[in-house]
Parts: structure tokens; sequence; C-alpha cells
């Protein structure tokens, strides 16, 4: 079909790379060395948690927090400052029916205007390219750990109940081989101008690795729903842009539209998380103008009609440009049909070496759900990867 827009060759490129490495384990490699997932959460792994201090009385008991205190909505108790994100590890709360049920965000892909070209803009900056031609989002191929090692869902509770995005594992410089670090969209961590952050924030690498059916979700064994198992953001940072821009439309916020987690096992073990699922890409923060970059492609769970959010998929095209907001940096755009749910998943790209890297995550997209946008990782991305970087880099 016309419409469809997939260059063969560079898709089985971009795939290849997130393909495990050779000295990855598979699902039962883990079990075998007593990472067995599902099991139960140890006291250990939430040693040295501390609540912020600034917390609102009623919500300063950790016990409680655990017990249901979370789900204390009022705004004027809703954390939404930089350094008040907590995220204590509850065991059990992120089940096979809870993390099937979850649902993506409106926010996610809703649908956005964009201006034409800036007067006087030279290069990407201001630069808005005619809409891409739909492309046809295509199933990946099961297992997943096997073809998308480091792709996964990041499941979070919002004021609207469980919600659901995508993420990738990203390398982390501070622990080579051994990182700890996820990447995702900054609407699936804080929901910007007009509230805080989410909790229960949670990622789960090759979510329904055999890509069951939805209806077989629900009584499928917990390790072929979570293969490598959960594992909770201990921190989170997004940019500042998006605390105070963001909207649910995206809004001024979306060229900003990014985030980074560190996170834990829920299910105590030794291993980190690259070393877990055997993969994790590089972050390109200096990625060339879109006219250099003959594809990218991204991957997600998209969630939305006519998606269920059980399975994975993946769209490649030739990037395109979008802009905003003329004073702001000009977003990439791909043709693709994924909808909701895929936010926040990683953008893959050949980088200056030949290798894949990581160079944007889904962010907003168009009711018809025909292209998906996602931003250009600048200074701003650098500094939110930095920051997480840095502040484990002891540990």
């Amino acid at each position: 079909m016309p419409s469809i827009r997939r260059p063969a060759l560079a898709a089985a490129a971009l795939t290849a790379a997130l393909a495990l490495t050779a000295t990855a384990c598979g699902p039962s490699d883990d079990e075998a060395a007593g990472n067995k997932p599902g099991a139960a959460a140890s006291q250990k792994g939430d040693e040295g948690l501390e609540l912020p201090k600034n917390l609102p009385s009623s919500l300063k008991d950790l016990e409680k927090w655990k017990n249901g205190a979370w789900k204390n909505w009022d705004k004027e108790q809703w954390l939404r400052e930089a350094r008040d994100f907590v995220n204590p590890i509850i065991k059990d709360h992120w089940k096979p029916d809870t993390m099937k049920g979850a649902r993506p965000s409106d926010k996610t892909l809703a649908t956005q205007g964009a201006p034409g070209t800036a007067p006087g803009a030279s290069g990407d900056q201001g630069v808005t390219d005619p809409e891409p031609r739909p492309v046809q989002a295509k199933s990946v191929n099961v297992p997943y750990h096997n073809n998308a090692a480091p792709v996964g869902k990041v499941f979070f509770d919002s004021p609207e109940g469980h919600m659901v995005c995508s993420a990738t594992v990203v390398k982390d410089p501070a622990h080579p081989g051994k990182s700890n670090m996820v990447w995702t969209a900054g609407h699936c961590v804080h929901a910007g101008q007009k509230g805080g952050w989410y909790r229960n924030i949670a990622f789960v690498p090759s979510y329904n690795d055999k890509g069951l059916p939805g209806a077989q979700v629900n009584s499928a064994p917990v390790q072929d729903v979570a293969p490598y198992g959960v594992w909770w953001a201990d921190w989170a940072q997004t940019s500042a842009q998006w605390i105070k821009q963001g909207a649910e439309t995206g809004g001024a916020g979306a060229p900003y539209d990014f985030s980074v987690l560190h996170v834990k096992p829920e299910a105590g073990s030794g291993k980190s998380l690259e070393e877990t699922v055997g993969n994790a890409l590089t972050v390109d923060f200096n990625a060339p103008q879109v006219k250099s970059i003959p594809s990218m492609g991204a991957w997600g769970y998209p969630a939305a009609a006519p998606f269920d959010g059980q399975k994975m998929y993946d769209c490649v095209d030739r990037p395109s440009r979008l802009t905003i907001e003329p004073s702001q940096p000009t977003m990439y755009r791909i043709g693709c049909t994924m909808t909701g749910g895929s936010s926040g998943g990683g953008w893959f790209a050949k980088g200056a070496d030949g290798k894949v890297v990581l160079v944007s995550n889904t962010s907003i997209g168009p009711a018809n759900s025909t292209w998906l946008a996602g931003p250009h990782l600048g200074p701003e991305a650098q500094g939110v990867y930095n920051a997480i970087s840095q502040k484990f880099a002891k540990r």
C-alpha cells in the first residue's frame, strides 16, 4: 500500500540492536539465579527509604501511605516540585490483572495543532513539514526479550486510576553495563502545570513476553506477563519546562516531554536492570537535523483502540519536523498508527558510529492516530539524564 512506508533494511537494523546481547540471560536463567519474578519483596528492598520532609502530615506515615494514603489526590497535598518525588514499593500492587486493566491517559495522544514555518527560520528551528502519511504499526516478534530486550511498559496511578505508558532501558555512564535507568515521557510521571507526581510508578521490561491475547493475560503465569519482574522507580526526574508548562494536549511543554527513572526490583536481587534484561541503549543528545536521518523507529505498547495494550508494536519512517511554538525546539515526527499507551516509548536511529541509539520518545499525536511526535533531546534532556546518573553514582 502506498500509505505504508517502512524501510525494510532500516527496520531490520534497528530491530537487531534491540535484541539480547551475547551475555544476556533469558527469564529462565534469571529464575535459576534466584531472581524470581513475582516473589515477595524483601524488607531489605525498602531499607533507607524516607518520605520527603515537607510531606503533608496526613502522608508522613510510610505504612499509612502503603495502605492507601497514596490515594489522597487533594490538590493541596499533591506533590509537584522536582525535589518532592516519592514512590515507596507496595508489594503486589502491580499484578497481571491490574497491569492488564491499566489504561492510557488521554493526554498522551491529544490533538495537536502546529503552525507553519516561522519567518526567517533556519535549519530545523521553527519548521513544520507537511503531515506524514500513516505508517501501519507492525507487531514485534515474540518472545519480546529476544527481539526488543530494553523495551517495556511503565505503570502508574493517577487520580483517574491505573495508567500505562511505554519505556526503554538506557545506559548509565556511572555504572557501565549495570544500569538501572529507564527513559520515558514526562507526562508518564508528572501531570504538568495543573498537577504533580504520579504514584506507584513501576517498569515491567518485556511485558507479556509471549504476546498472549488479552483474554489470557489475567490467568497467565506471572513469568509470562513480567518475565524480569516489576521494577519500582526510587527516583524520577523530568524537565522543569514540563512541570511548569505541560498540559493535557502537550502544550508548550511537549518539546520537553521526557523523563528518566532510576529503578529497583520489587523482588530483591543483586543484579542491575541492564544485566537482567541483557541490553540497554545509549542516549544521543546531539542527534542531527531530520534531513540527515534516513529512518527512525518508535517502539511501544499502544493501548487505545484498535489496540488493547497487551502487545508490542513498532513503526519505522523517515522523520520530519513539527513546531509547537517557533521559539521552542522543533520536534521529530513520523507516520505511525500507534495510539495512547505507546507514549514514552523509545525512538531509535543509527548514531554517527553506526550503532543504534535512543534519540527521542513518543510524546503527542493527533486524535486520528496517523502520526507521532517526540522531542529532540538536547541540553535540557541531558541535564535530567546526568542528574539521575550522578545521584546514584556512588550507590
